[in-house]
């Protein structure tokens, strides 16, 4: 099945979602390319990148694993289909967290897009996603 591609559907319909715990990026250890992402790590986002694997994993996974990381998020889903296709909606979600001086860092999944925020920002990007989800008035009035 695939998503929707017109953005105003894409904003109206977005219902931005709160995963619970705290994420941090981290990069694993120097073998993981060859011998994979290691044991008792569970990455929700692995990115293989020329200098090696990086993994967004729940930050409780690298305390354990005493992995440093030096940027701690929370998770946002926005509850929305989006077609990988689709025009502008990281650019609208990523404008409007501009606003409110939040970074985001965004990973579009199969059927949502998941943005990674500064965890202690999380109430207010939520607020401002919640905002641009909100349906606009074409400005007519109701007959």
């Amino acid at each position: 099945m695939s998503g929707e591609r017109d953005l105003r559907r894409l904003l109206d319909g977005m219902t931005p979602e709160q995963v619970p715990g705290e994420y941090v990026f981290v990069l694993a250890p120097s073998d993981a390319a060859v011998t994979g992402v290691p044991a008792g790590l569970h990455p929700v986002v692995t990115v293989a990148e020329d200098e090696g694997l990086t993994l967004v994993l729940p930050r409780e996974e690298a305390d354990r694993a005493g992995l440093a990381y030096s940027y701690v998020a929370a998770r946002i889903t926005l509850r929305v289909h989006s077609d990988l296709a689709a025009v502008g909606l990281t650019a609208a979600v990523s404008a409007q967290l501009a606003t409110g001086g939040i970074s985001c860092n965004v990973v579009a999944g199969y059927h949502h897009d998941h943005l990674f925020v500064p965890a202690d920002r999380a109430a207010d990007a939520l607020a401002l996603l919640t905002a641009l989800a909100t349906p606009q008035s074409d400005g007519a009035a109701a007959s």
